[in-house]
């Protein structure tokens, strides 16, 4: 641990249709590091290609950032593909948190992870049971499900009220990616 340590660690649940639950948590991702902290983000379905991504990369001693996704959406039926990546970041995740030396764990995509049965909703929860007091879990994605709601400890769910998606806007570098 560095010289922060949390005393209770907390699960948190950013989910819901509206845009900002990646930036969310990478925002807390920075404010751990800035307090001294270490992070573990894994991100799953995402191949990390992103802005903040490369802003993360300046923290590199105190985040650390690993992908397990083949950079596609995956709705519906993943393909195997999609499935070993994201059981394979899975299995890395639990290690990270068994190990307990980051203070915060960060599973970007996590809920679509589970909703597509790239892992399982009883694999997340489990995931869950493995966290040592004093690490701080925070899993983001549309469609958390019941169950993972009902454990966590803190959910945001964003909505969208108005987006200029709606008119045509395509995501922008440094905005939207």
């Amino acid at each position: 641990m560095g010289a922060f340590e949390l005393m209770k660690g907390y699960i948190q649940i950013y989910t819901g249709n509206g845009k900002g639950k990646t930036t969310a948590a990478l925002g807390l991702a920075i404010r751990t590091a800035g307090a001294g902290g270490k992070v573990f983000i894994g991100q799953f379905l995402k191949s990390g290609d992103y802005s903040e991504m490369n802003a993360l990369k300046k923290f590199a001693n105190q985040i650390t950032i690993e992908h397990y996704g083949l950079g596609r959406f995956v709705k519906g039926h993943p393909a195997k593909e999609d499935i070993e990546a994201g059981m394979k970041g899975y299995k890395r995740v639990i290690q990270v948190i068994e190990k307990g030396e980051h203070d915060l764990v960060i599973l970007d995509e996590g809920n679509i992870a589970a909703k597509y049965n790239i892992f399982s909703e009883k694999d997340l929860l489990e995931l869950f049971d493995k966290k040592p007091d004093h690490v701080e879990i925070v899993v983001t994605g549309r469609g958390a499900s019941r169950k993972v709601i009902d454990r966590a400890d803190l959910v945001i769910e964003m909505r969208a009220v108005k987006h200029y998606f709606q008119k045509g806007v395509k995501a922008r570098v440094g905005i939207e990616k």
